[in-house]
């Protein structure tokens, strides 16, 4: 499991802050996100109307609604799925570094809907490149073998999680 980062959970926040315009409680990281609803509230600054009930208080079961109507928002919104946390990742604190990526991700992904003109989260997304190829370049490139031709320079599969190793819901 990768460690948790201090600072980009500071940035998390910090970024949550100011896109909500709401004072985060000085709480442990995953004890202000746990219950889904700066979440929500996130999701509905950046998108409004994204998540149209979020339960301030209730059962276990009531507040993960939260964060699964976050999830779904941010889904629809272009976050990747395999970018996205599980419910059990945040909720259980199963895998906290994960929650961070999703939010890197949102964050990522709001720079591509020029409707939002909110604060940034992380590095700026590139500019979609259009390059242009002869065909003699195109030919040319075919005699080299990309790394994922079988030859990986001492790039190794450990911490892949790869096979067999399921993620547990």
């Amino acid at each position: 499991m990768p460690a948790r980062n201090k600072e980009q959970e500071a940035e998390v926040l910090q970024w949550i802050e100011e896109v909500t315009g709401e004072k985060l409680p000085s709480q442990p990281y995953e004890d202000i996100l746990k219950d889904g609803v700066v979440l929500c509230n996130l999701i509905n600054k950046i998108v409004p109307g994204s998540v149209k009930k979020i339960q301030t208080k209730g059962t276990n079961f009531q507040l993960m609604e939260n964060i699964q109507r976050f999830q779904a928002a941010i889904k629809k919104y272009g976050v990747p799925e395999e970018e996205i946390f599980q419910t059990a990742d945040l909720f259980e604190r199963r895998n906290i570094p994960q929650v961070t990526l999703c939010l890197y991700a949102l964050g990522r992904i709001t720079q591509l809907h020029p409707e939002y003109t909110g604060p940034r989260l992380g590095p700026k997304m590139a500019e979609k490149q259009e390059r242009q190829f002869t065909d003699e370049q195109l030919r040319a490139s075919e005699g080299h073998l990309g790394l994922q031709m079988g030859f990986n320079k001492g790039a190794s599969q450990s911490g892949h999680g790869g096979f067999g190793n399921t993620r547990h819901m």
